[in-house]
């Protein structure tokens, strides 16, 4: 085969406390589209970011088109033909295709700005090279998403020198129909002999797209499939997994009840449709996806922190009010956030300050606050949950990740809630940490608490939830019981690695 494009070679690369990549392997030749996959965690990111010049390794060496680049920096890879194509869309709307493609390499003629040559040249690079037939001067608020992210490719490719380069989830935010043109525009570039890296959650767009795939698990290169077959995505998943089911999950008894909580034609008009769903009292029901699959933006419209756009939600046949959190919690529903630090605490206080915000009113009388009852409503939550240390008095912000998410959860114990919505309930929480708290949850569901548990972790999802409903692309596309649930099925069906059945009923 023909000199590497570009070779990454045992790289290391160490933050404090973590070693993202260890000793990790990535090689892609010119003309071939090259997968790079692996589980949140797994190290990708952090290996682009290498390649990028933005991190400088501990060890391991990077050569580019068979010459080695040492240091690294962010203008040598530029110079030697790498571009990078990010997931996040760095636009401006009130340019145009032109504007936007030339912007920071324009054209100069004799009177300034060459301004027709480059709208020439963008409308034939678009047409020619990306089978686009956008106007140069149409204005990018109005181009579609997938049409906005061919202007980022356009921009980073119209001056002709790249050798390399790297699309980071490129299709995250478009919907199926969009993705056709992503890929289409990627075999036009491979024809021309470009490498590709492609990195993607989507099993299935890998599967079909790339020739060669590599697996990242936990800073390492675990696998490289160099034929692409039928069966690829079914062992990509068992490579990207690499384990079992960790047993700390609690054992459980419990039998959900009726339904009590439904949502119904939710839809916010831009991320998701149309999800209905039909969730008992005592059970702990999961929402799975990848990446622009939608499942965030739900929770946030749950809670009230998105505006929805169409939808009723009912507990118990009563339509609630959670167009704000607000009316959320005034309804009994809860919400632990998945960036604890930036939205579910106030770092600054102590436990007992963070503990008790919501039951303030309940824990005061004329105005004035029973500092007593705060103690004593602390303590016993701070026993309960097994908060350390066990001082109502420390300051948030030097607890350990898990004994902080506690802490949220205290404050809703507190409220006696009725509804609690856990968004990536574990993230950033060691391993004797997440144990304690899958305990929580489950005695919330024995205590006939409905919960809703969303996450990008489908281990944690299959461990703890009695059914998983999982999105792709704005929509509910599944949802699995109880006894069909296992990891590599669930990370099938997030990723398209396995087709789904449509939704019969959402109950």
């Amino acid at each position: 085969m023909t000199e590497a494009a570009f070779r990454l070679r045992d790289i290391v690369q160490v933050f404090p406390g973590v070693r993202a990549l260890d000793g990790a392997n990535l090689t892609v030749h010119p003309g071939e589209v090259h997968g790079l996959v692996g589980e949140n965690g797994a190290g990708k990111s952090t290996i682009i970011k290498v390649l990028a010049g933005v991190y400088q390794p501990a060890e391991g060496h990077i050569d580019v088109g068979g010459t080695a680049i040492s240091p690294a920096t962010p203008e040598k890879i530029h110079a030697a033909g790498v571009r990078f194509i990010h997931q996040e869309l760095h636009l401006v709307p009130h340019f145009t295709v032109t504007e936007s493609v030339f912007m920071g390499q324009e054209l100069a003629g004799p009177m300034g700005l060459a301004t027709t040559r480059m709208r020439r040249a963008a409308e034939a690079f678009m047409r020619d090279q990306l089978g686009s037939a956008l106007p140069g001067n149409r204005l990018i608020r109005d181009l579609s998403p997938a049409e906005r992210k061919l202007v980022q490719v356009a921009r980073a490719l119209i001056d002709g020198e790249a050798r390399v380069v790297v699309f980071d989830e490129p299709t995250a935010p478009l919907a199926s129909e969009e993705v056709l043109k992503i890929m289409k525009a990627i075999e036009q570039l491979k024809s021309r002999g470009i490498a590709i890296l492609y990195v993607s959650h989507y099993l299935n767009e890998i599967t079909e797209l790339c020739d060669r795939v590599t697996v990242f698990r936990k800073g390492k290169d675990v696998a490289v499939f160099d034929e692409i077959t039928a069966d690829t995505g079914t062992e990509l998943v068992s490579a990207m997994i690499g384990r079992e089911l960790d047993a700390f999950f609690p054992a459980t008894s419990r039998q959900a009840g009726e339904v009590a909580l439904r949502l119904q034609g939710f839809s916010d008009g831009q991320t998701f449709e149309d999800v209905t769903l039909d969730i008992r009292r005592g059970e702990i029901f999961g929402i799975a996806g990848l990446i622009g699959s939608g499942r965030e933006e739900l929770v946030d419209a749950l809670y009230g922190l998105r505006r929805r756009a169409s939808g009723t939600l009912t507990l118990d046949g009563t339509v609630l009010d959670t167009q704000s959190a607000a009316n959320a919690v005034a309804n009994g529903m809860v919400l632990v956030p998945r960036d604890r630090r930036h939205d579910g605490l106030v770092l600054p206080m102590t436990v007992e300050e963070n503990a008790t915000l919501a039951t303030l009113d309940e824990s005061s009388s004329l105005g004035l606050i029973d500092r007593k009852r705060i103690r004593e409503v602390t303590q016993k939550l701070i026993g309960d949950l097994d908060i350390r240390p066990a001082n109502a008095r420390a300051v948030t912000r030097y607890l350990s990740g898990g004994n902080q998410q506690k802490v949220v959860l205290a404050r809703w114990l507190a409220k006696s809630a009725k509804i609690f919505i856990f968004d990536e309930p574990t993230v950033g929480v060691d391993v004797g940490a997440k144990s304690e708290i899958y305990q929580l949850i489950e005695n919330l569901a024995s205590e006939g608490a409905i919960i809703l548990m969303s996450s990008s972790d489908p281990i944690e999802l299959v461990g703890t939830c009695d059914r998983v409903a999982v999105m792709m692309r704005g929509e509910v596309r599944t949802i699995i019981e109880k006894d069909a649930l296992n990891v590599d099925h669930l990370v099938a069906m997030t990723t398209g690695a396995t087709d789904m059945p449509e939704v019969a009923h959402a109950g």
